[in-house]
């Protein structure tokens, strides 16, 4: 027996939300993605960061971005100085995705600037920013969800979530993450 109290009125027409020009630079985007970026050398950073300058991207001239990291939607995406993304990142750029300078993005990790809106029935795509404030660190396997701040040098541990925004010079560890400490440095 099934259910069909909600039938009704799930039944809607469901558009996209890309425009024309969107999904052509993104099925261009990922034809250039699967060739000439993935295969890329890989210390050819400066080719990968002009790749992702010609679809968009504002990338500092010492940004470096491994050749397994995939990304959707370059244009939505900003890398300071210095910062690093690792093998196996996912940089899902739906919405603005802003890394600051020296900002250390661990392999495997997910920052996802996408949702949906669960209130109505049509489930409308949602483009929340995503912002890592300098001299932050997403571990290996984190995820950062929409709409999330993270911090100056805050800490996401090996397969944290954070959902919420994360404060300043603090460790966040767990699913959600919760705050553990604040991050200090030794003195030489």
């Amino acid at each position: 027996m099934t259910d069909s109290s909600h039938s009704g009125t799930l039944r809607t027409r469901r558009t996209s939300p890309y425009s024309t020009k969107e999904k052509i630079a993104r099925v261009l985007w990922g034809l250039v993605q699967a060739t000439l970026f993935r295969c890329s050398f890989h210390n050819w950073f400066a080719v990968r960061r002009a790749l992702l300058r010609l679809f968009g991207a504002r990338m500092h001239d010492s940004a470096n971005v491994r050749r397994t990291v995939l990304i959707e939607c370059p244009w939505n995406l900003s890398i300071g100085a210095e910062s690093s993304i690792g093998d196996r990142a996912i940089l899902y750029c739906l919405g603005p995705v802003t890394i600051g300078a020296r900002v250390t993005i661990s392999q495997g990790a997910h920052l996802c600037a996408g949702t949906h809106d669960s209130r109505r029935a049509s489930m409308p795509l949602l483009r929340p920013p995503i912002t890592i404030a300098d001299d932050a660190w997403i571990a290996a396997d984190a995820f950062v969800g929409p709409k999330v701040q993270v911090g100056a040098g805050a800490v996401l541990g090996a397969r944290g979530v954070a959902l919420h925004n994360l404060d300043p010079w603090m460790i966040y560890l767990g699913n959600p993450a919760v705050s553990v400490r604040s991050r200090e440095f030794e003195r030489f």
